[in-house]
C-alpha cells in the first residue's frame, strides 16, 4: 500500500482497457481493512453503473475513479484518521492516470472525483461524475450492507458493541467508544439527506428506512425491551 503503482504495471497498448485498470487497482487493496477494501470498491462500481448512465455521466471517467476512489484509505486508518484518504487517493492516481489514453480534461475530473468523494472531506463534488461517485460511496454506507460495515469498521477500531453511558457528541473516532450506534448518529442518519442526484435520492430512501428500523430494534433489545 505504500508503493504507488505505475502506468508500468499496465500493457502499453492497452493502457485504457477497463479490466486492466480494474486488475491495478485491486492491488492496492491487499492490506485494506475489510469495512474499506476491494468489496467494498466493487459494490461502489455496481452502483455508478446503475447511477451514472441515467445521470448522463463519463463512464470512463466514473469507473476510473471508482476504481481508484479508496486507495488512500490504508493510510487513512494507519494514521488514525489524521490523513485524509481522499486527498492521498488522489496524489496517488495521478501517475497512472496522467498516462491514460484520454483527454486531459477527464483525467482532470477522475482526480476530482477521488479527491471529493468523502462524507467529511472539504472538498464538494461538482461534476456529474463526481457527484454519482459520492452518492454511490454513500449508498454503500447505509442500508443493510452500511450498518454491516459499520459494525465491521468498529471491531477493526476496537470499539465496544454499543455503551449507553456516553453523549456521543463528545465521542472521538478511533476509541472503543467509535460504535455502529456512534456512526448511525453521528453520520449515517445523515447520508440519505446528502445525495446529490435523483437516481441516488430513490435508492437513498429505501435504505435509510431499512437504517432506521435496525437501530430502533438494536436499542430495543439492548435495553431488553424486546
Amino acid at each position: 500500500m505504500g508503493k504507488y503503482m505505475s502506468d508500468k504495471d499496465l500493457p502499453v497498448d492497452d493502457r485504457l482497457n477497463l479490466e486492466n485498470i480494474k486488475r491495478l487497482a485491486e492491488k492496492m487493496f491487499a492490506d485494506a481493512n475489510g469495512s474499506h477494501d476491494w468489496d467494498h470498491t466493487l459494490r461502489v462500481c455496481k452502483l455508478c453503473e446503475r447511477i451514472g448512465p441515467k445521470e448522463g455521466a463519463d463512464m470512463t471517467v466514473l469507473l476510473i475513479a471508482a476504481y481508484f476512489h479508496d486507495i488512500g484509505r490504508r493510510f487513512q486508518d494507519d494514521a488514525r484518521g489524521e490523513i485524509c484518504h481522499a486527498e492521498k487517493g488522489a496524489e496517488m492516481s495521478m501517475p497512472i492516470v496522467s498516462t491514460l489514453p484520454i483527454s486531459k480534461r477527464q483525467q482532470d475530473k477522475i482526480i476530482d472525483c477521488i479527491r471529493t468523494h468523502r462524507f467529511r472531506g472539504d472538498n464538494t463534488p461538482e461534476t456529474i461524475e463526481a457527484k454519482v461517485l459520492f452518492d454511490a460511496d454513500k449508498l454503500d454506507a447505509i442500508g443493510a450492507v452500511g450498518v454491516a460495515r459499520a459494525y465491521l469498521f468498529a471491531g477493526e477500531v476496537g470499539a465496544r458493541l454499543h455503551n449507553p453511558d456516553i453523549d456521543i457528541k463528545n465521542t472521538r473516532p478511533y476509541t472503543e467508544n467509535d460504535t455502529g450506534f456512534r456512526e448511525y448518529k453521528v453520520k449515517l442518519c445523515r447520508i440519505s439527506e446528502c445525495i446529490l442526484t435523483e437516481t441516488g435520492k430513490e435508492i437513498a430512501a429505501g435504505r435509510h428506512a431499512f437504517m432506521e428500523y435496525f437501530f430502533k430494534q438494536f436499542l430495543d433489545e439492548y435495553d431488553g425491551r424486546k
